[in-house]
């Protein structure tokens, strides 16, 4: 109950200096909107349809561009991490694409797809692909060698026995860490993808900003926020019910 009403009390602490701020004229309101005016504008939004309809195309591009950048990640990550060939092999392609930021894939994205969905679900992709991939290679890596010699005493020999029986529940908890982390550098990915005239959160976004009408704006921030809380804890739910034979 502290730590509950302290976290509360640090809401409204927060709530009202946001508050205090413009209307004290430290900062322009016309430059950032107050908390109170929030739900007039949420209501409009919401009233107009356009909040369902961004909203609903976000979650499109979110869902189909983190599985894409999850499963891709996840496999090759496996497969580099079972097989040292496979990782020497891909050594310096990893060392050359790694460093380049998922706002640099932009260009290649219109040229390729156009302003379109597909655009935006590459995009994404590249942006959760190597966070998935390092934590799925870093934990079939990190797997005890001996339980490996073990398997392969009991006779299994093959690399998709020593996967099922020994690699995967071992390294599932370093993988399922790094899709929880994938799933909120995918949204920081929505907005990149969509702030070029892809439709949703982060177009109507951009929309409300030409307009000065921050307050919008910061309905959308919030939306994505409450979007990933929702979809965090339900993620965590799933890890929990994933991993309960650790228990």
């Amino acid at each position: 109950m502290r730590s509950l009403t302290l976290a509360f009390l640090g809401l409204l602490a927060f709530l009202g200096l946001w508050e205090l701020v413009p209307r004290l004229g430290l900062v322009n309101a016309a430059l950032l909107s107050v908390p109170s005016v929030l739900p007039a504008a949420f209501l409009k939004e919401l009233a107009s349809g356009e909040w369902a309809k961004a909203v609903s195309s976000s979650l499109s591009h979110y869902l189909m561009g983190l599985s894409v950048g999850a499963g891709l990640g996840v496999g090759l990550g496996i497969l580099t991490g079972m097989y040292p060939d496979a990782e020497s092999f891909t050594a310096w392609i990893v060392r050359v694409l790694r460093p380049v930021p998922g706002l640099a894939w932009v260009p290649f994205a219109i040229l390729w797809f156009g302003v379109s969905t597909g655009a935006a679900v590459f995009i994404i992709t590249m942006g959760v692909f190597w966070i998935v991939y390092f934590a799925a290679h870093g934990a079939v890596r990190a797997v005890d060698r001996d339980l490996i010699e073990v398997a392969e005493a009991f006779g299994f020999h093959s690399g998709l026995q020593r996967l099922q029986k020994i690699l995967l529940p071992a390294a599932t908890p370093g993988i399922l860490v790094g899709l929880r982390t994938a799933l909120g550098q995918a949204w920081m990915a929505v907005v990149a993808a969509e702030i070029f005239g892809v439709a949703g959160l982060g177009q109507r976004m951009m929309q409300a900003s030409s307009l000065l009408a921050t307050d919008v704006v910061v309905v959308y921030m919030l939306t994505m926020a409450a979007l990933y809380g929702l979809l965090d804890t339900a993620f965590v739910a799933l890890q929990g019910r994933l991993l309960r034979w650790r228990a």
